[in-house]
């Protein structure tokens, strides 16, 4: 039986939020499952996760294989850099100040690139012949043609 950790969609019409289950890969999304490892609520703000890692870390080591958007979930937690030993790159959280420090930072940046990029000497432009370039094989212009017709090569 080969084993997944993914979503299943509970909640609301328009309101959802996810149970994170190990489950049968061949059963249907929000059909017979396994165990109930953690819940996703993304309509929060922050988004909610809990995941029980300890029995996120038992089925991966039994040969679960997570869905994207559950393994997204695992490094969130920790559990996937627990199951891989990689340490994964920290998660972006957005707080209010944080989101305007960046712009603010984002705002000045452009103005000071812009004033230490050295000038660089324009390039002299150099013109290729379209003889001189080659034809890719299977496609004729319309000058090839012309050409062969006329008897040049």
């Amino acid at each position: 039986m080969a084993v997944r950790l993914r979503l299943m969609r509970m909640g609301k019409k328009k309101q959802p939020s996810y149970r994170v289950v190990a489950a049968d890969s061949r059963k249907a999304r929000n059909g017979r499952f396994i165990e109930i490892v953690g819940t996703y609520n993304p309509r929060q703000e922050p988004s909610l996760i809990e995941i029980d890692n300890e029995r996120a870390l038992h089925w991966l080591r039994h040969g679960a294989q997570p869905s994207e958007r559950v393994q997204k979930l695992l490094v969130i937690s920790g559990a996937w850099e627990e199951f891989t030993g990689v340490a994964s790159p920290p998660a972006k959280v957005t707080t209010a100040a944080s989101a305007e420090a960046v712009d603010t930072a984002s705002e000045a940046e452009p103005a000071e690139a812009v004033n230490e990029a050295p000038e660089a000497e324009p390039a002299e432009a150099v013109e290729e012949t379209p003889e001189a370039e080659p034809a890719e094989a299977g496609e004729g212009s319309e000058e090839d043609a012309d050409k062969a017709e006329d008897g040049e090569s």
